[in-house]
């Protein structure tokens, strides 16, 4: 018999913006719950990304919690697009005003979680020594939480400092006059290297890919539409959650390129340019699926990197012309372009100049030697089945729950995979996910979780397992929609290729309107294609 330090309801792992929200619903439907969070406070990729020029490119009228008034009407915006420290104190606030941070165990990390159907129960194991015991463990780790770990020649030989994006830390680095690499031009490289820039003596970009990068176009909040949202919360979050495909107010495409003649289409996509932010990406309904029309977005795009870049060789170097735009995550732009055209800022194309080695003092190149004294490495994350796996969950038979995920995945909502009972893996694979607002979406996660569980108390039943048909059909759906998409044809991190080469997208790119339509229906339907026990 395993020793047990605490016995709880239900164990969340993770005090990100599910996390949060996840204990305090639980919390308030009488469940004992218990939080646990690796970090030495709350806020999750808030916290962590706290690189120069993190920032949200979702409106933070969309992206906060909606499900409560007193928040909403507590806090304030200063932004459209909220920075990182202003969205770590938002996630700090909600934490002390809802009284939540007592539910947290900080600076604890889940080290295995082993499933025992005698009892129903996971014995969970953390790295300080104490162990849970709970009847359901639910995964708020994200998608975009497990960071890369750089993989260049010679890095241990460096003797400058390196730091990550996706895990920046949480002392001050120092920036100013100091030889800045910097390796990725994501999202999180564009944001960075404008504010890099800013501070460093000398600063190297090393680009693999040149990003579609477009305006954001950053201002003060209307003071008058945070008044019109807050007089009918319910309202607002009913339409968020239910009625748009990405859980915010960006609006969406309604006619195909074919419907417009070429000066409408121009105006159309100048009106976007201006106006900034995602919506560059949903102008016309066909821009995902049709290469043409895609090009039709694209082109212009191009056409504006050239008239902001002055130098013709960096411009061309710049210019995004090796994938469809909105395959891959669009980015905002505050000053991107602009950055390469000062003095101490060099562009490397690795593509042409490829990165060799690391050496004591810089990184070498096919073409030469770039001294440096700091390297920043915007490289991402294990997206969706790396948080998953440093948990160490085991089911009675040993196995993980990425185990059979060789040929894709296999979820049922993503919330759920076949013989992991009282698993729950909200925003997961085979849901919206990373195409979808989090906010809203982990609220409205969290609430089916908890309606499940109220469910099962209910009728005296201890366990619910998605069962492997209703997986098998869900997970063809998901394919199924994803199957016409641009995006599954070109390398990124939502597509996971399969030993035979097949392509799988790993979000449900229905929308959240319809991937909540669906998810109600099971419920309705007394939790259909799960198994109650």
């Amino acid at each position: 018999m395993t020793d047990v330090s605490i016995e709880t309801d239900v164990l969340v792992v993770g005090a990100g913006i599910g996390g949060l929200y996840g204990v305090h619903r639980f919390r308030e439907q009488g469940l004992s719950v218990l939080g646990i969070e690796g970090a030495g406070g709350v806020g999750g990729v808030w916290r962590h990304n706290r690189y120069p020029g993190a920032r949200v490119d979702v409106d933070s009228t969309d992206y906060c919690y909606h499900f409560s008034s007193e928040l909403w009407e507590k806090w304030t915006w200063s932004e459209r697009f909220a920075a990182q420290p202003e969205l770590e104190a938002y996630l700090n606030f909600v934490a002390d005003t809802l009284d939540l941070r007592g539910l947290f165990r900080f600076h604890t990390w889940v080290t295995g979680a082993q499933w025992d159907p005698e009892i129903a129960r996971y014995h969970v194991s953390t790295s300080t020594g104490s162990s849970v015991r709970c009847r359901f463990l639910v995964l708020a780790t994200g998608q975009l939480s497990a960071a890369r770990t750089p993989d260049f020649p010679g890095l241990e030989r460096f003797r400058g400092e390196w730091v990550r994006t996706s895990h920046w830390p949480e002392r001050e680095v120092a920036l100013a006059d100091r030889r800045i690499g910097v390796i990725g031009t994501g999202s999180s490289g564009v944001q960075a290297i404008p504010v890099l820039a800013q501070e460093a003596r000398e600063l190297v970009v090393f680009q693999r890919t040149p990003n579609y990068v477009v305006p954001a176009r950053n201002r003060g909040l209307d003071a008058g539409l945070v008044r019109r949202i807050g007089a009918d919360l319910a309202a607002e979050r009913e339409h968020l959650t239910r009625h748009t495909p990405g859980g915010s107010t960006i609006p969406v495409a309604t006619r195909p390129t074919g419907d417009y003649d070429a000066a409408a289409r121009r105006a159309l996509l100048e009106r976007q340019w201006e106006e900034g932010g995602q919506g560059m990406v949903f102008l016309f309904t066909d821009q995902a699926v049709d290469r043409a029309a895609n090009d039709v977005v694209a082109e212009f795009v191009r056409e504006k990197v050239r008239l902001l870049v002055e130098d013709p060789d960096t411009a061309r170097r710049l210019v995004p012309d090796r994938y469809p735009i909105g395959t891959r995550r669009l980015a905002l732009d505050t000053g991107y372009y602009q950055t390469f055209a000062r003095d101490h800022v060099t562009l490397v194309d690795v593509t042409e100049d490829p990165i060799v080695e690391f050496t004591e003092t810089g990184i070498r190149t096919e073409q030469g030697h770039h001294g440096l004294d700091l390297v920043v490495f915007a490289l991402g994350f294990h997206a969706f089945r790396g948080a998953v796996d440093s948990v160490g969950v085991r089911n009675e038979h040993g196995a993980s729950p990425t185990d059979g995920w060789a040929e894709g995945p296999r979820t049922l909502l993503g919330l759920m995979t076949p013989g992991f009972p009282n698993l729950f893996t909200p925003t997961g694979v085979g849901s919206p996910s990373v195409l979808a607002n989090l906010f809203v979406q982990n609220e409205y996660a969290m609430d089916w979780i908890g309606d499940c569980i109220a469910h099962l108390d209910a009728r005296g039943l201890r366990t619910v397992e998605a069962t492997p048909e209703a997986a098998a059909e869900w997970t063809a759906h998901v394919a199924e929609m994803a199957e016409p998409l641009l995006r599954r044809q070109v390398p990124n991190y939502m597509v996971q290729v399969t030993p035979g080469g097949e392509r799988v997208f790993l979000p449900y790119v229905g929308g959240m309107a319809r991937y909540t339509s669906a998810a109600d229906r099971v419920a309705a339907n007394g939790y259909e294609g799960f198994t109650l026990r």
